[in-house]
């Protein structure tokens, strides 16, 4: 009788040790959205980008097809010369000296928002100055921050790395980068066709792995 009342107090510990392990994986926040969570409505999407040549912004409409986010593009104050060069001695000059541009764009009760995306090109390989602007301004702590960018082909730079600096309360998803359009070289938008299709599939793919579940 002794021995068959140490068994049943030592499975008794077994499932109570269970049990509790159970509860702490349910509770302990991992690394990627919670898709029940995403599905019961209870997640609310904003998508920021910034956008000069509508590469950027053709990415962030796709993201909002895919998530049913809310579309924000940046706008300054005082917009970027037309020109090419000018805006690139400007973005160099606000990069060397830590100038952050004023932003026309305002977000009323950014607070109910907890995904974030996050979109910009690729400026002289980092961040441009108008979305650092954004991340100065608003506090996102807490809110899961998802980067995505375009380039000319050379790579996302440093832009990744700078979110995650700026953001160091908040969860940073991993990003997504692909090609856009080459302004140097006269090249604009090159997001439609086959290659948007392409990005198309590339971010529901994306969306996917990171689990912020797609429509």
């Amino acid at each position: 009788m002794k021995k068959m009342a140490i068994i049943s107090l030592a499975m008794s510990l077994v499932m109570s040790f269970l049990m509790s392990n159970h509860v702490y994986a349910q509770q302990s926040p991992g690394n990627v959205l919670s898709d029940s969570n995403y599905k019961q409505g209870v997640t609310k999407v904003l998508i920021v980008y910034l956008s000069r040549t509508k590469n950027t912004k053709a990415v962030a409409e796709i993201i909002q097809q895919q998530t049913g986010g809310k579309l924000v593009p940046l706008e300054l104050v005082t917009p970027y010369p037309e020109n090419y060069r000018q805006t690139v001695d400007q973005v160099v000059h606000e990069n060397e000296t830590g100038y952050l541009p004023l932003l026309k764009t305002a977000i009323d009760n950014i607070g109910q928002y907890n995904i974030i995306f996050i979109g910009f090109p690729t400026w002289d390989m980092k961040m441009p100055p108008p979305m650092k602007s954004f991340l100065h301004k608003y506090d996102l702590a807490g809110k899961t921050v998802v980067p995505f960018n375009t380039n000319a082909g050379y790579g996302v730079g440093s832009g990744f790395q700078t979110v995650k600096q700026m953001c160091p309360k908040s969860r940073v998803l991993d990003g997504y980068s692909t090609e856009g359009g080459i302004e140097r070289d006269g090249v604009l938008f090159i997001i439609e066709g086959e290659k948007e299709k392409q990005v198309r599939d590339e971010v529901k793919s994306w969306l996917r792995r990171i689990k912020v579940a797609s429509r």
